[in-house]
């Protein structure tokens, strides 16, 4: 299991404690893989698994993780995923936001202050389908699509001192 850590523009001060920080390096390390995963990792921290539960719901609810789950690595599952990148009319913005959120293969939709202004990404099934649902895009909006597939992959963790 993979933690993210919030980018807020203006995030609330909210101090974390020993096991607050101990709890969040421990979870980027993963979950083993028993009946009782947090239970696990509650007794490795030396607390009980329902306090371990209490933690985390309050690390989400305080928005100091903003998602807690699973990465999985969908190229050795035989899929892909690709950045892609549109510069929209700003008339047209929403229609095509519209359009280009319709399709199931697109996650993570973005507006950007740029000239390419739309960015989101396609996850597909198979790596040859990255194209063809580009071009489906740009059959659909009448606005070319970037495609900039992924050339090497870095995974950032965020440790905190305990």
């Amino acid at each position: 299991m993979s933690t993210h850590i919030a980018h807020l523009n203006e995030p609330a001060r909210v101090h974390l404690d020993d096991l607050d920080r101990k709890l969040i390096n421990r979870l980027q390390d993963g979950l083993p893989v028993v009946s009782k995963p947090y239970a696990a990792v509650a007794d490795e921290l030396g607390i009980g698994e329902e306090l371990l539960l209490e933690r985390l719901q309050w690390l989400l609810k305080m928005r100091i993780l903003t998602r807690f789950g699973p990465m999985f690595d969908i190229a050795q599952m035989g899929g892909a995923f690709c950045l892609c990148a549109m510069s929209v009319p700003e008339k047209r913005y929403d229609e095509v936001t519209e359009q280009v959120n319709a399709l199931s293969e697109v996650a993570h939709n973005y507006a950007r202050d740029h000239e390419l202004n739309m960015w989101f990404v396609l996850a597909t099934e198979t790596p040859e389908e990255i194209e063809a649902c580009g071009k489906r895009i740009e059959e659909l909006t009448g606005i070319p699509v970037r495609l900039f597939p992924k050339e090497r992959e870095f995974f950032i963790e965020f440790k905190v001192p305990a």
